[in-house]
């Protein structure tokens, strides 16, 4: 009998030392890669302080009301809180200017107006009213309002509508057509207003919310993601940092309210992109940061004060670099010099490529620009240049830029939100 268990009991003694080696060498149990270690913590996102705003003695900059840090622990089942916190802050415009109508030139000559007595007697039928709607966001408690420079260009009467049926003439405290931005004010009391968050905090993929009038039909939300910020080269503005969404924006919502989850303001909504002048899922607002911005300088300056060159730059393809003796695309052509500008009294010249400026390389020209315009005028700035293929260093003072040319088209370009 022992002689035919003693072959299998062996192998058997053998299994059970070699597990007790095992045990005794690995006394620590493999961790689990299905469980989520204890150790790992997500850093709390750290808010960027609110803007800093600086009076000037004539007029206070107006108090907003800041919003706190938005929390992306887990989305709401419903909006309504934030459209509740949100939507009456944000009102309805209506401007209204008179034009001349159309006329045969014969109709001017009194000859000819006195065998049209009914028409000619009448001065009111030489002029029609044109009338147009957008949208607009209480910001203060003293009634100023934020909406677009496009959405009350040119008009002669401005009408502000809230949601709780109040209705008032606003006045037109200042406009910044360069960055599309205008405030208002309104003589009211008891106003809604809306907080402002840090727009620089926005991220992709947050929620956002159109709050606006589009097509006159009233007060409308819609919903959609953030899809990109930071979007410029649209050819929309001269200084362009857009919000882009996916929330539907249709003529009407220019100059209203996008919002977070939380019912602060992310930024006004300017803008979409669209083939047929409807909503095509891609809107651009101007962040909440900006527009403060504009807001204050406004206010308290009565117009928004930008560093200026007085050049006109042309980009720099391969090519062009070649032709200069660069071995790559750096820097910008200076194509003109305005006369009795800062770069004419620096000295730059037509054909001048700008490489750096204060030290940093031009890698993109608008970048750039924007960079200059907020350089308070005066001050020295050191610039690097290629002239004639010798790289030079030269000082220029920053000039103020000039205030552009105001323009009142009856047509508005089919980008804009209304």
């Amino acid at each position: 009998m022992r002689r035919y268990v003693l072959p299998y009991l062996w192998p058997v003694i053998t299994g059970v030392l070699l597990a007790i080696l095992v045990l005794l060498l690995l006394p620590e149990p493999l961790p689990n890669p299905f469980r989520e270690s204890p150790t790992q913590a997500t850093s709390p996102a750290v808010a960027t302080p609110p803007i800093a705003l600086n009076p000037v003695p004539n007029r206070p900059a107006p108090e907003v009301h800041q919003a706190a840090p938005l929390s992306r622990n887990q989305g709401p089942a419903s909006y309504s809180h934030a459209v509740e916190q949100a939507a009456p802050a944000v009102v309805n415009i209506y401007s209204s200017r008179i034009v001349e109508r159309d006329q045969h030139p014969l109709m001017s000559d009194p000859f000819f107006q006195q065998f049209f007595d009914d028409q000619g007697s009448d001065a009111t039928t030489h002029h029609r009213m044109l009338s147009s709607l957008g949208s607009g966001v209480i910001v203060s408690d003293d009634g100023y309002v934020l909406t677009n420079h496009h959405v009350i260009n040119g008009a002669d009467e401005i009408q502000v509508a809230l949601r709780d049926g109040r209705e008032t003439l606003a006045e037109v405290i200042g406009t910044d057509p360069e960055s599309d931005l205008a405030v208002l004010r309104i003589d009211l009391d008891d106003l809604p207003v809306i907080e402002l968050t840090d727009s620089a905090d926005v991220a992709v993929g947050d929620v956002a919310l159109a709050i606006g009038n589009p097509f006159g039909v009233g007060q409308t939300v819609t919903m959609g993601i953030i899809s990109a910020t930071g979007r410029n080269h649209l050819g929309l503005n001269a200084y362009e940092d857009f919000i882009q969404t996916d929330a539907a924006i249709n003529p009407g919502n220019s100059g209203g309210a996008l919002v977070n989850p939380e019912g602060a303001l992310v930024g006004i909504n300017t803008a979409i992109f669209s083939r047929s002048g409807g909503s095509q899922g891609i809107g651009f607002a101007i962040p909440a940061n900006l527009a403060h911005s504009i807001l204050d300088e406004l206010v308290t300056q009565g117009r928004v004060i930008r560093g200026w060159l007085g050049i006109e730059a042309q980009a720099l393809s391969r090519e062009l670099a070649a032709s200069f003796g660069l071995q790559t695309p750096q820097g910008v052509i200076i194509a003109g010099v305005v006369s009795d500008g800062p770069a004419a009294k620096a000295g730059l010249e037509p054909g001048d490529v700008l490489l750096a400026v204060d030290g940093q390389p031009i890698l993109d020209a608008r970048a750039t620009m924007s960079e200059i315009a907020s350089i308070p005028p005066g001050t020295s700035l050191p610039l690097t240049i290629v002239r004639s293929g010798e790289r030079m260093n030269m000082t220029l003072e920053v000039g103020e830029r000039p205030l552009p040319a105001v323009t009142n088209d009856e047509e508005l370009p089919r980008q804009r939100g209304s």
